[in-house]
């Protein structure tokens, strides 16, 4: 058992290492403690590696970078394990019995996985729900400068983006496509996927509030 004031090791599974964000995060002290990968972990990241699939190949292929880049890392402290347990079939449920075995926690990006380890009773990070968390939080009024990329779903709206990747909506944005401008934030929307900002050009108001 761990005394107190140890921090616990984290688990990790295929989706974080493919994702990438892992050793900025392990670098800048988010996650602390030291990195558990199973063994079957890298035998699917390999099988990913090898697919016939392009895309599934480019992904597999940047995992085994991002790895070897961890591995090399004076920083992160890594503890590769070697136990299977052949009577368990999925791996998110042998990613659950380790991390239950190793009394630590599991990281991961996977929304399912999150899912079934909290039910299981085991501490979930899901770097998705961080990455969310850490966000600018930004107050109606408040001005932004946005380039305005592509047309919205509604009409007359643009869309944009943040430096972070958080998608803008913009009101009456339409007509400033491949422009930089001035906007308000009119107002903010939490989703599974991730927040979304509703701004309007400085200035206007929609033409129905008028």
């Amino acid at each position: 058992h761990k005394k107190n004031g140890d921090v616990s090791s984290k688990v990790i599974d295929t989706s974080v290492i493919i994702d990438g964000r892992i050793g900025d995060l392990v670098r800048t002290g988010f996650i602390e403690g030291e990195i558990i990968i199973p063994e079957f972990v890298l035998a699917e990241l390999q099988n990913i590696a090898d697919s016939s699939n392009s895309l599934r190949r480019r992904k597999g292929r940047r995992g085994l970078e991002i790895l070897g880049e961890l591995m090399n890392d004076e920083h992160v402290v890594i503890r590769v394990i070697n136990r299977d347990y052949p009577s368990v079939k999925e791996v998110d449920h042998k990613l659950i019995r380790l991390a239950k075995e190793e009394h630590g926690s599991l990281i991961t990006t996977d929304y399912n996985l999150n899912r079934v380890a909290q039910v299981e009773g085991v501490k979930v990070l899901n770097i998705n729900e961080l990455a969310n968390t850490v966000k600018p939080r930004f107050i109606p009024g408040e001005e932004l400068s946005i380039e305005v990329i592509d047309r919205g779903e509604e009409i007359g709206q643009g869309v944009g983006y943040l430096d972070d990747g958080t998608m803008v909506v913009i009101e009456n944005g339409r007509r400033h496509i491949g422009r930089t401008i001035k906007t308000t934030v009119k107002s903010t929307l939490q989703t599974e996927a991730g927040r979304m900002l509703f701004v309007e050009p400085c200035g206007e108001s929609p033409r129905w509030e008028r």
